[in-house]
């Protein structure tokens, strides 16, 4: 099961997903250099004397952002031990690379509603880079299962 490289790239990308989850996706920053917020998958923690609207800081929570990464990751980890149902690994990856699409629409999302009170800019962080490699690693899965689909398929005819 694990010899398998797409169980290699599956496993690449819940290793990136639980890390994008505990790391910060990016701060905000005043002209001066000084951060002012903080954003990550759980809160947006901010510093009081920098907030010009703080209704938006104080009511939204990107607590969606680690439901996102938290449904990947799981996801993920069951579908490593999907190796002999193959059509269905492979739907199962495709929903992954979704629902990790949809995180970005989220991060950018939240990264600029919850950055309009603030007069600062935002800066990502790099660890707002993983999901997109776990989105890579999940698209090399796809592919290296869809081969082995292939090739059962192609012994089944020659019997």
């Amino acid at each position: 099961m694990i010899q398998r490289v797409q169980s290699l790239y599956l496993l690449a990308a819940f290793v990136l997903c639980v890390a994008c989850m505990s790391l910060p996706l990016g701060f905000y920053v005043t002209t001066d250099g000084v951060r002012v917020a903080s954003l990550t998958n759980l809160w947006f923690a901010w510093r009081p004397e920098f907030v010009v609207d703080g209704m938006v800081a104080r009511t939204m929570r990107p607590w969606a952002l680690f439901v996102l990464l938290l449904l990947v990751s799981s996801i993920t980890l069951v579908n490593i031990f999907l190796y002999r149902q193959r059509a269905l690994q492979m739907r199962v990856s495709s929903f992954c690379m979704v629902v990790l699409a949809g995180w970005y629409a989220a991060y950018a999302f939240f990264a600029y509603v919850l950055g309009h009170g603030l007069e600062a800019t935002f800066r990502p962080n790099w660890s707002a880079a993983f999901p997109l490699c776990a989105l890579i690693f999940l698209y090399l899965a796809f592919r290296a299962i869809h081969k082995d689909e292939a090739l059962v398929r192609s012994l089944d005819r020659l019997r």
